[in-house]
């Protein structure tokens, strides 16, 4: 069992065998005596790790011949602004979900370009359950939502029907379980919580979506202009993709998303009977929209705070605190997390609720 628990909310933990073969990479990469720091991004060197990396995400996602998959700068806000810019128009109008703190972030950025239809909000309840029977206007240029909330903690378990394009933000979720990836338009995700370090982004875009505004683009934020150059418009985050590329081989390693997908709801599924069995500890989330990923609860003696948080940190526990702005605890729970640090988090928390109950 680690001596460390990093349940990190991003960036976040990551397989041990990823850290070391990157450490590893570090002074000497594929034994050619240089480090993967210093390798041109045009050598074959490179240009072999962003085509494993490519592959790997295709076969993992089990992607059509339609989508085509990019690596680029930055983490998932670049993408609440660069997504609107290229697909929706001045004059369109695009439908938004907003279930929380990301959703509401995104929706902020898409006014900049064009109308936006906010159809349906769970902010009358500090965003602790998703909105359904919603409707999405026939109209609109496209639908966008995020899967997992990492603040909240509620999680959208079934893909939307929509008359529309489908986008999505899949940052705190992506490969984490089955789905069927091809009914989306446009996937984006930050490395930085299942696939990867931080620093880039993986975008999976069906190409017929790209091409249809009127506006000039800024050729770094032009899509179609990444995909002609296979992610090297520019120089890209050469080391982030290399992380990225050795934990989806690990992941394929695994057995895939539906192996990994077992493995995690084992982990959600003890920690969240261990919250319901203990009236110390109480999961803020509605049960039906309760994320998989990240677990959010509260003790409701709130001058019990400081000894769980003690307890935790005395007990290997990393980054149990919830997110400052909803306050309470939380357990993101991500591929590269082991049951057995669920398990030591369990224990604890029977045992603190019955010194303390």
């Amino acid at each position: 069992m680690p001596l460390i628990h990093n349940f990190n909310s991003g960036p976040s933990i990551l397989p041990k065998q990823v850290l070391e073969q990157a450490a590893a990479a570090i002074h000497d990469f594929n034994h050619s005596e240089l480090s993967i720091l210093e390798i041109g991004h045009r050598t074959s060197l490179f240009q072999d790790v962003l085509d494993e990396a490519v592959a790997s995400l295709k076969e993992l996602m089990e992607l059509d011949q339609e989508h085509e998959v990019l690596f680029l700068h930055g983490g998932a806000s670049t993408q609440f602004f660069q997504v609107p810019m290229n697909i929706l128009d001045d004059s369109g109008s695009a439908a938004y979900l907003d279930c929380g703190t990301w959703g509401t972030k995104a929706i902020k950025e898409a006014r900049l370009f064009g109308r936006v239809d906010v159809v349906a909000s769970s902010k009358d309840r500090n965003y602790t359950y998703i909105p359904k029977d919603y409707r999405i206007p026939p109209d609109a240029t496209y639908f966008h939502y995020t899967t997992n909330n990492t603040i909240e903690g509620t999680q959208v378990h079934d893909i939307p029907q929509t008359p529309v394009p489908l986008i999505a933000d899949m940052s705190s979720d992506i490969l984490s379980r089955v789905m069927d990836f091809n009914r989306f338009d446009l996937i984006y995700a930050g490395a930085q919580k299942n696939i990867g370090a931080a620093g880039v982004n993986a975008v999976i875009i069906n190409k017929r979506i790209l091409g249809k505004v009127s506006r000039r683009l800024p050729s770094m934020m032009d899509y179609r202009n990444h995909l002609e150059n296979g992610s090297m418009l520019n120089t890209p985050p050469v080391f982030a993709i290399y992380v990225c590329m050795l934990t989806l081989r690990w992941l394929k390693e695994q057995g895939g998303v539906a192996a990994i997908e077992k493995i995690n709801d084992a982990k959600a599924r003890l920690l969240y009977d261990t919250l319901d069995a203990l009236p110390v500890f109480r999961p803020k989330v509605d049960r039906a929209d309760r994320s998989r990923m990240n677990v959010v609860f509260v003790i409701d003696q709130p001058e019990l705070d400081a000894a769980f948080q003690e307890a935790c940190k005395a007990n290997g526990m990393v980054a149990i605190r919830g997110h400052r702005s909803v306050g309470g605890f939380r357990a993101s729970l991500y591929n590269a997390l082991p049951l057995s640090s669920v398990q030591a988090l369990t224990e604890l928390m029977r045992y603190f609720a019955q010194k303390n109950g």
